[in-house]
């Protein structure tokens, strides 16, 4: 039987992790006093401990610690010189500060943009698609309510969960957060509509959560185009209304420009012009109400940016799939934190990996087969022909098939 040619002297988690820059990331702790009164277990160690927790998909201390004894004999290829006990990651997981591992994310993030970078989606280029930035949250169920404040109203039985809200913004040909802001599940999420975020020329494909005239007209006057869904209560007068027709003369959309006032004080009323898009979804069967401050885009264009907003939804989908934040290792503000960003570290670089191989692997399907093969001693070559080493055992059988005495052997 020939030899496979998918072994390497090292396991696929070491080659993992050298997407990841071991003496920036030591640089990184040391900056955010992470190294202070460490003796053994320092800054990088614990990433890779951390990470390998949430790519195995672990779900408790114990476990972790279990699993690393067990893998023992291959941790020095990992960089890790100390045995990581219960109470050693417990201690790191409570005073090395979250902002570590932040910054590990976006550096990590810096270094390979132009790898994620990517000019189409689904077969399709557009040219504002360089352009566009997607916002949105999604909130994680906590244990208790005393970290992170719930949102809604208090049970009639049993305690309230808290709750953490993850904002993000991610520019829809990278498929990843760049930036990302932590608070608690009942924070509103339109304080991410700052201004300063944002550059001339950006689009944004927001939710109606952020709709705030204020902001609105401030990134209008700074060239920043916006486009989001309607709220059903909005009061506004109209300056215009235009109706575009099918060639069988029913209305394909209809175009309205309008304007909206806020009275903020006796004073002072905020007015803000925009135009608001209305179309029919043939697949939900119902009519839908777009804003935007763009008046020279086309319509088409506009409900398709709103439709790239989905993208972030996918996101937030298949981090929560496939990665576990239904536990958590630590009880602490600052542990929480620390295993959402070690969360995204992974996400990010299984989207590296993904985007560097050529078989078409769904992210569910990689993250599968990592975890699967996550201390084996196997190369990445793998991923790119996983059908290979069969297509071998196939050819070889092919050439000497075994007898059929020792088959009967083998079997009884």
């Amino acid at each position: 039987m020939g030899k496979g040619t998918t072994f390497f002297g090292q396991p696929l988690y070491g080659r993992l992790i050298n997407l990841l820059d071991k003496a920036k990331i030591l640089q990184l702790s040391r900056q955010h006093n992470g190294e202070r009164y460490i003796k053994r277990f320092d800054g990088w160690q614990h990433l890779v401990v951390m990470l390998y927790a949430v790519l195995m998909r672990f779900d408790s201390l114990r476990e972790i610690t279990a699993a690393m004894l067990a893998e023992a004999h291959k941790l020095h290829h990992l960089g890790i010189t100390s045995m990581p006990y219960r109470t050693t990651l417990s201690d790191a997981n409570r005073r090395r500060p979250a902002e570590f591992f932040e910054a590990a994310y976006r550096h990590l993030y810096a270094r390979n943009k132009h790898i994620l970078f990517s000019d189409s989606r689904n077969g399709k280029t557009y040219k504002w698609m360089e352009r566009l930035q997607i916002l949105d949250s999604t909130t994680i169920s906590l244990f208790s309510n005393l970290i992170f404040k719930g949102a809604g109203r208090n049970p009639k039985t049993g305690k309230k969960k808290g709750g953490l809200k993850v904002h993000s913004i991610m520019h829809a040909n990278e498929g990843v957060p760049h930036d990302v802001c932590f608070t608690s599940a009942a924070t509103h999420d339109s304080f991410m509509l700052a201004p300063d975020k944002f550059r001339r020329d950006d689009i944004l494909a927001i939710d109606r959560a952020y709709i705030d005239y204020s902001k609105f007209e401030q990134l209008t006057r700074m060239g920043v185009v916006y486009v989001t869904k309607m709220k059903s209560n909005l009061k506004y007068e109209v300056l215009s209304d235009t109706c575009y027709q099918r060639p069988d003369g029913l209305t394909e959309v209809r175009v309205l420009v309008v304007e909206f006032a806020k009275k903020v004080s006796e004073e002072q009323t905020i007015k803000h012009k925009a135009r608001i898009i209305i179309y029919c979804d043939e697949k939900k069967g119902r009519l839908i109400q777009l804003l935007t401050n763009d008046f020279s885009m086309d319509t088409d264009d506009i409900i398709e940016i709103y439709r790239q907003r989905w993208q972030i939804e996918l996101l937030f989908k298949q981090i929560k799939q496939n990665l576990p934040l239904h536990f958590f290792y630590g009880e602490s503000e600052n542990a929480i934190k620390i295993q959402v960003w070690v969360t995204l570290i992974a996400n990010l670089l299984l989207t590296i990996i993904q985007r560097q191989i050529h078989h078409p692997w769904s992210f569910s399907g990689l993250a599968t087969m990592m975890r699967i093969l996550l201390m084996h001693y196997v190369s990445l070559a793998f991923f790119d022909e996983p059908e290979r080493g069969w297509a071998d055992v196939l050819a070889q059988y092919a050439k000497s098939p075994p007898k059929q005495e020792a088959i009967q052997t083998m079997l009884f």
